[in-house]
């Protein structure tokens, strides 16, 4: 009876070990991951109540607008997406100048050749340097005559949860850290996404709230989002007539949601480019509106 006792034990230990949260890893940079498990980026928060105001802040955004994946394989002539690069401890690193220099970290910033820079008016470089499990983010990266010049910069340490000071803008308006919030390929091919997503909205409050460390608007109407805001789609929401890309993120957004992040169209959702997604499939998402989620109340996630 003892022996099997200690079977039961270790086989209950097993069990819960294997349903234990751990942290998303790109497949560059397996020994990194993509901040610990407790990180509010891998918190789901499909059993945390509903704001108050969810119902205002949603129809400010659009109910009737719906979803868009601002990513995919191409889009005119370019990756269609924010791309990522992985580095290692013997890429060459630079000096960066950059326009808001008082809320950019200073680097240097491992930039390989053949450095991949998102397409369209942003230029996001978003850079995992794989030995250090430090992520580099820069915003509006150009190489000039003088070097390389970008808007604003943030150093992350993979491993940390630590955040921008307040009031500190990143490469993302919101100050917080871009990577984690992008859908990837590789998590849709396995099968599930444990993390919420960035998402954009048109106008914003002047206001942020956790995790976001910045706001970039001037407005105060309280029914606005403020940066940081973070929703997810309704629980009863019927997946199941969606292309298998789509189900796979939509069960992301009922668990994790996502996170205004900056500001552009509605409901736009943050993905890399993969030449593997099904561009006509990732557009079915867009029968999925704004009226279809709720605003969560994310007190209980703050430290």
């Amino acid at each position: 009876m003892r022996g099997i006792r200690v079977a039961v034990i270790v086989f209950l230990a097993l069990a819960a070990s294997a349903g234990a949260a751990t942290a998303p890893r790109l497949p560059g940079a397996p020994k990194c991951p993509l901040f610990p498990a407790s990180s509010v980026w891998n918190k789901r928060v499909d059993k945390l109540p509903v704001a108050s105001d969810s119902q205002a802040i949603i129809s400010s955004i659009g109910l009737d607008t719906g979803l868009h994946p601002d990513f995919g394989t191409v889009w005119d002539g370019h990756p269609n997406g924010i791309p990522y690069t992985i580095a290692n401890k013997q890429t060459k690193r630079f000096r960066v100048s950059f326009d808001y220099a008082s809320e950019s970290d200073k680097g240097p910033y491992p930039i390989p050749a053949n450095v991949k820079i998102e397409a369209g008016s942003d230029h996001h470089a978003l850079i995992v340097e794989r030995d250090s499990c430090r992520l580099y983010e820069l915003y509006a990266l150009q190489k000039t005559s003088s070097g390389w010049h970008a808007g604003s910069g943030a150093i992350w340490n993979l491993r940390s949860n630590k955040l921008r000071p307040a009031g500190w803008t990143s490469a993302d308006a919101a100050g917080l850290s871009m990577l984690p919030g992008l859908a990837r390929y590789d998590e849709v091919a396995r099968g599930h996404i444990d993390h919420a997503l960035r998402f954009t909205v048109e106008s914003t409050r002047r206001a942020y709230i956790y995790p976001a460390r910045h706001f970039a608007s001037d407005q105060t109407d309280p029914n606005l989002p403020p940066m940081g805001l973070r929703v997810r789609l309704r629980a009863g929401f019927d997946t199941s007539g969606y292309p298998r890309q789509v189900r796979v993120i939509l069960t992301a957004l009922k668990r994790y949601g996502m996170i205004v992040a900056d500001n552009g169209s509605n409901w736009y959702i943050s993905g890399a480019p993969d030449r593997r997604w099904n561009d006509d499939a990732l557009h079915a998402i867009g029968g999925v509106t704004g009226a279809n989620f709720e605003v969560v109340d994310t007190s209980k996630l703050r430290p």
